[in-house]
């Protein structure tokens, strides 16, 4: 059996086929969540010894949302090779992040059944250590753009402003530069989403607040 083949094969072209025995992916999607899953855990619970449990059950949700799992999809030009069914092929099934994060989770199932896991999680780390590094702290699934709201609110009437200053790299791996300005503090972001790189500002700009908060109080 070819498991890489099925794991391509969307619902909506099997859908379409006379030949009965055909497979779409969704048995190979159900395995691949799980094997993502646990090669995110076994990577964040070394690279962040320092959080516990809960951060790092956020950290993994982060890592394996959809949107996330898409964008990882999108950066391998994974839709190019989907097999859809004209419904979804004349819709643009081929950008849509539920098929994109559906058929990623698939193809790791198949590296998983054909290779074994330490095959798969190899391959896996390889993709997602960029995005760690990249995103940095802001990886550890915080809301830092929540937290630096609350640090700048109290007392003061201030609102945080993020800004796309550049976007670069190919439309499918796209890097995205946010700048966050609060009066005269300013950070810069970086990540694959609009989101990630305000998210990263964001992060940064809270260390800065976050010690300066805590100088204050020392010094009262």
């Amino acid at each position: 059996m070819n498991f890489l083949v099925e794991s391509l094969r969307h619902s909506s072209f099997v859908n379409e086929q006379s030949d009965t025995q055909i497979r779409d992916n969704e048995r190979l999607e159900f395995l691949g969540d799980a094997v993502l899953n646990l090669a995110i855990g076994h990577i964040i619970i070394n690279r962040f010894p320092e959080l516990d449990e809960g951060d790092l059950s956020r950290v993994r949700s982060n890592l394996v949302n959809e949107l996330q799992v898409a964008e990882v999809a999108r950066s391998l030009d994974l839709g190019s090779y989907i097999q859809l069914g004209k419904g979804e092929f004349l819709t643009n099934g081929r950008n849509k992040n539920s098929i994109l994060a559906n058929t990623f989770e698939a193809v790791v199932a198949a590296i998983y059944l054909d290779g074994g896991y330490d095959n798969a999680f190899r391959i896996i780390e390889k993709i997602y250590l960029p995005i760690l590094k990249l995103s940095g702290k802001s990886a550890a699934a915080y809301d830092f753009k929540s937290k630096v709201q609350e640090l700048v609110q109290t007392g003061q009437e201030i609102k945080p402003a993020y800004n796309v200053v550049e976007e670069s790299g190919p439309d499918h791996d796209k890097i995205f530069k946010v700048e966050l300005t609060i009066n005269d503090l300013q950070t810069v972001g970086y990540g694959k989403s609009k989101k990630l790189a305000e998210q990263d500002a964001a992060s940064k700009a809270f260390d800065i607040l976050a010690d300066k908060s805590k100088t204050s109080a020392d010094a009262q």
